[in-house]
């Protein structure tokens, strides 16, 4: 019995590497198979572009999809030959390109215009980052790489118009251009990419308003124009329902918050801070919008006043609405929203008094801004002084001075100092003010002339 199980053990360890060997030979086959040539060509192509004809690729054995690849190229194995489907250029990687672009201002590169057709039917990902001496425009050449589905230019150099050749690239699903220099409209062409997943154009100088064209990227979930110079309505984004982060910050956006914006219930994060939008606060009904977690809309002008909608919003953590118009008084339910850590509402016309209890201040502190509201004040008996809201008066009740000719109102009694006077006196609040001191000289004058005969 012994032998035999020794025997069953030894025979599996032979096959365990038997097994091991035949991997391992197929894996060096695979590291060993050819490279497509026209790829080959295509790749080495762009990366003489940026480095001179010098280089010709001798140090990559066999290829660069081999044991000696470039840092940033991927390959897929199709058919037996290696095929590019990543590019990716820049010092984050620390690839073998990375000395290109070490001196931005004495050495500016642009992207190589020619060849990236060759690339069309293989490269699915192309991304150039963190690269502030690439210079140019983008090359309308990329609009061959039909097969594209992510393209990535972050933080480059490049500048002029957008080509709309982008807008052939409709298998794309993320298209980054943030922080550049790009000039000029969003090319109506962008509405066709409607596999579109993510879309970035935020932090360059983009002008003009939006095409109408955008609002046909349905299958949308995150669009980020920020920090550009647009304007005009947003009136076109309110078809994209399944949008969960909407940024238009810093832009010059106008013509009101519009209805539509109600009707995107996927949106967990809007910023629309620093556009001049306008209109009433209370055009939205915002609890239609339930899953907000971050409602940024600081320094848009809105007018009047916060609506008790917003305390429905169960799940928001961050509400900006400083620097607006607004005016009205403050619902405490605001202070109940559950998730609530920052809270911005100064440099309004809000007014009467802030009826929230000291756990609320305590758990916001510094995320809680009330001040530059001139007629807005916090209960003390409420809050202690740990716990003030900064730059609130406490609200007091206005006590007046007897003094001679003030005029100024008692505000817990509604009542002048004359009628106070006269009331002292036994006489009727309601006498008129003309003739208020006649009926007390009249009283004191009989009084003494009693005591006189007593």
């Amino acid at each position: 019995m012994k032998s035999y199980t020794a025997f069953s053990v030894f025979i599996f360890v032979i096959f365990f590497l038997l097994l091991g060997a035949w991997c391992s030979e197929e894996a060096d086959a695979d590291d060993l198979a050819p490279m497509e040539k026209t790829e080959q060509e295509a790749l080495y192509s762009a990366i003489q572009g940026f480095v001179g004809k010098w280089w010709n690729g001798s140090d990559l054995y066999p290829d660069p999809c081999g044991w000696t690849p470039i840092q940033g190229v991927s390959c897929d194995l199709f058919n037996g030959l290696w095929y590019v489907t990543v590019l990716n250029i820049g010092p984050v990687h620390d690839n073998s390109l990375s000395f290109c672009f070490i001196s931005p201002y004495k050495y500016p590169v642009e992207i190589p215009t020619e060849n990236w057709w060759k690339l069309s039917e293989s490269l699915e990902s192309l991304e150039f980052r963190s690269n502030p001496s690439l210079t140019g425009q983008i090359p309308s050449s990329f609009g061959d790489l039909r097969k594209l589905q992510s393209l990535v230019l972050v933080e480059n150099g490049l500048n002029g118009w957008l080509t709309s050749r982008i807008g052939h690239l409709v298998q794309l699903k993320r298209l980054v251009l943030s922080g550049n220099c790009f000039t000029g409209p969003i090319p109506d062409s962008f509405g066709e990419l409607n596999q579109l997943l993510i879309f970035d154009l935020s932090q360059n100088s983009l002008s003009g308003p939006l095409p109408n064209t955008l609002g046909s990227l349905t299958s949308l979930l995150k669009l980020d124009l920020s920090n550009n110079l647009l304007e005009g309505s947003i009136s076109q984004l309110g078809n994209l329902k399944n949008l969960t982060l909407l940024d238009l910050r810093s832009n010059n956006f106008s013509g009101g918050l519009t209805k539509s914006i109600q009707e995107m219930h996927s949106l967990e994060e809007m910023a629309l801070s620093s556009n001049p939008i306008g209109g009433d606060l209370n055009s939205i009904e915002w609890q239609n919008m339930d899953k907000l977690v971050i409602l940024d809309l600081s320094k848009t002008g809105l007018t009047g006043e916060i609506p008790e909608s917003i305390s429905e919003l169960k799940r928001l953590r961050f509400l900006g609405l400083s620097e607006n118009k607004l005016r009205g008084n403050l619902t405490p339910k605001l202070a109940t929203l559950p998730c609530i850590s920052a809270l911005y509402l100064h440099g309004n016309n809000l007014s009467g008094e802030l009826k929230f209890v000291e756990p609320f201040y305590s758990k916001m502190g510094s995320r809680f801004g009330a001040w530059n509201n001139p007629n807005l004040c916090y209960t003390s008996a409420l809050v202690t002084t740990g716990h003030v809201p900064f730059g609130v008066k406490p609200c007091q009740a206005e006590v007046t001075l007897l003094e001679t000719n003030s005029k100024t109102r008692l505000e817990d009694g509604g009542l002048n100092q004359n009628s106070y006077f006269a009331t002292s006196l036994g006489f009727s609040s309601h006498s008129t003010d003309g003739f208020w001191w006649l009926g007390g000289l009249l009283q004191l004058i009989m009084v003494l002339w009693l005591n006189w005969f007593l």
